[in-house]
């Protein structure tokens, strides 16, 4: 995710080099013959990324551009990219960070500290509020409990634990 016109900067310089190593792959006809596999699966790799590229920058763009009489819909498609939803929200608002924390009455170095870390040292308290600053608000919150995954984890955590008795009790 872009963040800022730097990134952005960097973003567009590196669409150029991976558009010109993709060129060049073309015309190289020799690495094409010799190992077409390897040639077409490095080609592959690159373009994933030019792709993720083409699509940070068009997001990026739509972003920045957003006329601020209108509200936005970002879309949260998993509770872990909520961050992502947050840090959106602020750019389309066309709010830096050190505005968003004078709102919040904190230190600007925290809300540059949670963007850096995807907002994993806030406390739910401290996104909630940030989030009513932006103006967010949940239209539709859909979960789904998968409980083999309650499963599994369960059992991850016994193994752990047993574990830790096991060692405890070695050097004990």
């Amino acid at each position: 995710m872009i963040k800022d016109e730097l990134e952005y900067e960097v973003s567009k310089e590196w669409v150029e080099k991976f558009n010109k190593t993709l060129a060049a792959m073309e015309r190289d006809e020799e690495a094409k013959r010799k190992d077409f596999l390897k040639w077409d699966a490095g080609r592959g790799s690159i373009q994933r990324h030019l792709d993720q590229l083409h699509e940070e920058i068009a997001e990026y763009e739509r972003l920045m551009a957003w006329d601020k009489s209108k509200p936005i819909e970002i879309v949260v498609e998993d509770f872990n990219r909520l961050s992502e939803a947050l840090i959106k929200a602020r750019m389309a608002a066309k709010m830096s960070e050190e505005e968003l924390a004078k709102i919040l009455d904190i230190d600007p170095e925290r809300i540059k500290e949670y963007e850096k870390r995807k907002y994993q040292n806030a406390s739910l308290m401290e996104i909630l509020e940030i989030s009513l600053a932006l103006g967010l608000e949940f239209k539709t919150a859909v979960m789904q409990v998968d409980f083999e995954e309650i499963q599994a984890i369960k059992e991850t955590a016994e193994r752990w634990r047993k574990r830790k008795r096991e060692k405890a009790s070695k050097t004990a």
